[in-house]
């Protein structure tokens, strides 16, 4: 059952259908917000908005975030269903073990354009769409809070790694521009690999699930003003700041 602390708050949360997404919208129906799973798999989201609105109100949005104009109808659904936009988690994203199994994306040298494009409209075009379109809907709330997505990576990461860097730069200088609006934009960096409902069962055996990050999406849609433009992770139960990283 909800615990109240997020009630009468309103969540979007892209790439919800599954994975980090999943969870993340999980948690904030369990707090107490109703919740837009958005999700370019209309399956995935039609399902997990049917099972979370066992305990909060949920409803299915499908959208494909390269497309701003279709993330903008996304907000604007979201906002007429459910009443509004107080939260915002930009967690769609394509990442190296999107297909388990085979091997690290290739190096530059022997990327093709279309796939550095497709990383990068995904990923950061993703990101900057879905806050662009949430912000105004959170005006009208008197303020709310935008949560992006950051993450490593090793050899065969880079497209990612470029998304990601690029990700942590644009939430600190966006929450400058909102601050005065009352949103508080974060990022939030899960730390290490998660399995997804997708891996395999050996990655499953070797990596967590999305579960280990507890209620760190939760925690995010709560952080006062005084936290925004930080890159946060979860250790202990609580939310630490995260250092830049290294090299």
């Amino acid at each position: 059952m909800p615990d109240g602390s997020l009630n009468g708050k309103i969540a979007i949360v892209t790439g919800a259908g599954q994975g980090i997404g999943k969870h993340a919208a999980k948690t904030l129906a369990e707090a107490g917000a109703a919740v837009a799973v958005a999700d370019l798999n209309a399956e995935t989201a039609e399902a997990t908005a049917a099972e979370l609105d066992a305990i909060s109100k949920a409803i299915p949005v499908v959208v494909d975030v390269r497309d701003g104009e279709a993330v903008k109808s996304a907000m604007a659904q979201a906002a007429s269903e459910l009443g509004g936009i107080d939260i915002a988690v930009c967690n769609a994203g394509i990442v190296p073990h999107f297909r388990w199994g085979l091997p690290h994306w290739p190096r530059v040298a022997d990327m093709d354009e279309d796939f550095w494009d497709g990383v990068i409209r995904t990923n950061l075009y993703g990101t900057f769409f879905a806050a662009k379109h949430a912000i105004p809907h959170m005006r009208a709330r008197g303020g709310g809070h935008i949560v992006t997505l950051y993450g490593g990576g090793g050899l065969g990461a880079l497209a990612y790694m470029t998304t990601k860097d690029s990700i942590r730069t644009f939430t600190r200088y966006l929450s400058e521009e909102v601050e005065g609006d009352n949103i508080c934009a974060v990022t939030f960096s899960p730390r290490l690999p998660i399995a997804t409902e997708t891996a395999p069962d050996e990655a499953k055996g070797r990596m967590p699930g999305p579960d280990v990050l507890g209620q760190a999406f939760v925690l995010c849609a709560e952080l006062p003003m005084e936290e925004t433009g930080k890159c946060l992770a979860i250790e202990d139960g609580k939310l630490v700041e995260e250092e830049p990283r290294a090299g």
